[in-house]
């Protein structure tokens, strides 16, 4: 049984708003479905950190989520800045219900245990905001990675956030400060596109491994971790 990651989605088959006018992203539903389908088997399980459905509201999604629900494996999803869909837990979780979606999970202020790993995160935000309501929002993404790590259990924590927590010259302090307050050794996040892939930091960082899983950098391929 394994672990994989992809980020940024992007689906629209409940609206209309195609990424395939993108460089890049041609065809991508169809690559996407046809490398999940090589590599994914039922025991297994993929992260989603972010940007799943362009879909505006919660029902609006039921396309969508219906594509993911056939893939094989398990699914956690993580918000991204433009799941506008996103609601409470617990009205995600009932529609999750009422749809039959049940190889769909949602990862909010909490953890989940998978195959002895924990998997910990939260959507982040932009580390150079400088507007006050970016610091709030920012001071209230550190306290869901806070509440997510703070409930897993003992073993290794895998963390997943949307936005980047490390840039070429700078970081999300907040972030790196909690990945290294609770001993993460792996962080995988997604955000970046086309041009700015070539930017993403990855590899060891001061102790931490960090991941761009982001669909288009990784060729829509979901990356395995274990």
């Amino acid at each position: 049984m394994s672990i994989f990651s992809i980020s940024d989605l992007h689906l629209s088959l409940g609206t209309q708003k195609p990424m395939d006018v993108f460089s890049g992203w041609e065809n991508y539903v169809a690559r996407l479905e046809e490398n999940w389908r090589k590599l994914v088997k039922p025991q297994d399980t993929v992260v989603i950190p972010g940007d799943i459905s362009w879909a505006m509201r919660l029902e609006e999604c039921k396309a969508d989520f219906t594509f993911l629900h056939h893939l094989p494996g398990k699914k956690i999803l993580l918000k991204g800045n433009h799941d506008y869909w996103w609601s409470t837990k617990a009205k995600m979780e009932r529609f999750l219900e009422e749809q039959g979606f049940d190889s769909i999970t949602i990862l909010h202020n909490n953890s989940i245990l998978v195959e002895g790993v924990w998997i910990c995160g939260s959507r982040s935000w932009m580390f150079d905001a400088q507007e006050e309501k970016d610091e709030r929002v920012m001071a209230r993404e550190l306290g869901r990675l806070s509440a997510s790590l703070s409930s897993a259990g003992e073993g290794e924590k895998l963390v997943f956030v949307h936005y980047p927590p490390i840039y070429p010259n700078a970081s999300a302090d907040g972030v790196v400060e909690l990945l290294e307050q609770f001993g993460v050794k792996h962080c995988f996040y997604g955000h970046l596109h086309g041009g700015a892939i070539r930017f993403a930091v990855q590899g060891e960082r001061s102790g931490i491994v960090y991941k761009l899983v982001s669909a288009d950098g990784l060729e829509f391929c979901p990356y395995k971790i274990y």
